[in-house]
Parts: structure tokens; sequence; C-alpha cells
């Protein structure tokens, strides 16, 4: 019998733990932010996921990080998490 995956699949729905920052800028919270499961990375230095924010998160994010990651060319839409950042919605 095969090893059974632990990571979600694409498609999954995820809730961002109290607690976790955009590992681009410290002072915005991800916490409660919701988000699908495009693709799961797996390399050498650890799985990470890469998700694309629902649109409620996407509504409701704040004017301060749209702000910023207009300011660093980075694609407001996704983010790349490390799997003990969030958990699967139910």
């Amino acid at each position: 019998m095969g090893k059974r995956s632990t990571h979600p699949k694409p498609g999954t729905m995820l809730r961002v733990k109290d607690g976790v920052a955009s590992p681009d800028f410290p002072d915005i919270l991800f916490e409660g932010w919701r988000c699908k499961v495009v693709e799961v990375s797996k390399k050498k230095s650890g799985t990470k996921y890469i998700v694309e924010w629902d649109e409620a998160t996407l509504n409701a994010i704040p004017a301060e990080y749209l702000q910023q990651c207009e300011e660093q060319q980075l694609f407001y839409q996704m983010a790349y998490l490390d799997p003990s950042e969030v958990e699967i919605e139910e």
C-alpha cells in the first residue's frame, strides 16, 4: 500500500490560523482569511501551499495591504503559505 498524503489537494478550502501574518508584510495579519489551495509545492525545504483568496476575503482585504502589494509588484490575490499556518475549512 502506498503512503497516504496528509496534505489538502488543490481545490480544498482553508482558513488561516490566528496570529499568522503576511510573509511579505509582517504588520498585516492573515488570520481568519479564507482561501483555496491552487497547488501543493513539495521541495527539500518543505511543503508550501499556493493559495488563492476567496471572494469574501478579497472584498475585505485592507487597503494598506493592497497598496504595499502594488508598491512591491506582488500579486495580492494569492499567497504562499506553510501548512502549519492554515487549517481545513469545515
